[in-house]
């Protein structure tokens, strides 16, 4: 059995969630962003122009690995779902032939300045009500070059904070991919008890070492919120 790290109020897993998830009860929520099975996984270049006309310099940001080859079972993204009242998976978009049919979508709006680039993200829930709601932060290039990005599929930490905001009596948030751990960092600054699970080693680490320092600051943070 793969014992959790404990940092605070958060218990992280470094394995696969379909050997760890049959291991856990209920929980009150569970919010995640999985492998959407789009290679976002084979490396991210960057082009920086070159010096009197030369060529742009390409260098790659993140090393190519092998988690986004295809999207996760239909049975695991169900019983994900359901280990919990409510859920929020991000991505919704590739998963809706998978998951029921369902009217409070939400969508980040990145305020996208490239034609080439989506618009912005679609996330599938089974919150009450039938409205879709929309955040707006930019994430063209200049906004998501000013905060340290440390996976391919970051998501900002206000998204997150957005999120369970619309979860105000959930108490243990569940994260079965957790990737550098956005999630857990919003849960802890919100008092909130966190569970994240994530089989790539470098991102647990990762993940661990950005919920410890949330977690450091956490009481900061809530106490802003609540003045």
């Amino acid at each position: 059995m793969i014992e959790p790290v404990t940092i605070g109020r958060a218990t992280l897993y470094c394995g696969d969630c379909r050997d760890i998830l049959p291991t856990l009860g209920k929980v009150d929520a569970v919010v995640t962003d999985p492998p959407y099975g789009i290679g976002a996984d084979k490396g991210k270049s960057g082009k920086a122009m070159g010096f009197n006309g030369s060529k742009p310099v390409v260098s790659a940001r993140y090393d190519e690995d092998a988690w986004d080859g295809e999207r996760p079972a239909a049975e695991l993204l169900v019983e994900c779902a359901n280990l919990a009242p409510r859920a929020i998976i991000w991505g919704g978009n590739y998963f809706a032939d998978l998951l029921p049919p369902q009217g409070r979508w939400l969508w980040w709006d990145k305020c996208q300045t490239m034609p080439s680039f989506g618009d912005g993200e679609l996330a599938w829930t089974n919150l009450p009500q039938t409205t879709p709601k929309k955040f707006t932060l930019a994430n063209n290039k200049l906004f998501a070059d000013r905060v340290e990005r440390f996976h391919p599929t970051q998501k900002p930490e206000p998204l997150m904070r957005w999120c369970l905001n619309f979860l105000p009596d959930a108490q243990t948030i569940l994260d079965p991919f957790m990737g550098s751990g956005t999630t857990g960092v919003a849960a802890v600054q919100m008092g909130r008890d966190f569970i994240g699970i994530e089989r790539e080693p470098k991102y647990f680490d990762i993940a661990c070492r950005r919920i410890e320092e949330a977690q450091r600051q956490g009481d900061l943070f809530i106490d802003e919120v609540a003045a």
